[in-house]
């Protein structure tokens, strides 16, 4: 069976959400932990920026990789690169990875990919290498931005 994009989204954010109790404030409002995520909007961007607990990080088990340029077999020069894990859809089909600017903070940015190659996704549009996303934890991040589960 072949799921569409919006359904496999929606399966691994209902599937793996761990960060219910998410609350969109600002960082310097929570008290240090107190709250697993603190979402703020970025002003006139329509995104925001994610910042996770400490344990929050580690209840996930959140990992992450960097945009990478990197030979791959179907090109004859250095091509971008994530790991194909960091790929998140959403409902309307565009792709996204969480970038991080800072520790424990995400900020999802619009990504095009080219083709998908065993384990990485190779990118025509992307952020630069160098770039840290999110590779593991990428639906939770996405819940907790939407406010998925509350």
């Amino acid at each position: 069976m072949k799921l569409g994009k919006g359904m496999v989204v929606a399966a691994l954010v209902i599937g793996g959400l761990q960060l219910s109790a998410c609350q969109q404030r600002p960082a310097s409002a929570t008290g240090g932990d107190k709250h697993p995520a603190v979402v703020e909007k970025i002003n006139g961007t329509g995104l925001a920026r994610v910042t996770l607990s400490e344990q929050a990080v580690q209840r996930i088990d959140l990992k992450t990789g960097e945009v990478r340029e990197e030979m791959i077999s179907r090109s004859k020069s250095k091509q971008k690169v994530v790991p194909y894990s960091a790929l998140i859809y959403d409902v309307k089909g565009a792709t996204w990875v969480y970038t991080s600017p800072q520790p424990r903070t995400f900020v999802r940015q619009k990504v095009e990919v080219d083709y998908i190659e065993g384990d990485v996704a190779v990118l025509k549009d992307g952020p630069p290498a160098g770039t840290v996303v999110a590779s593991v934890g990428v639906a939770e991040l996405f819940g907790a931005e939407f406010k998925v589960g509350h």
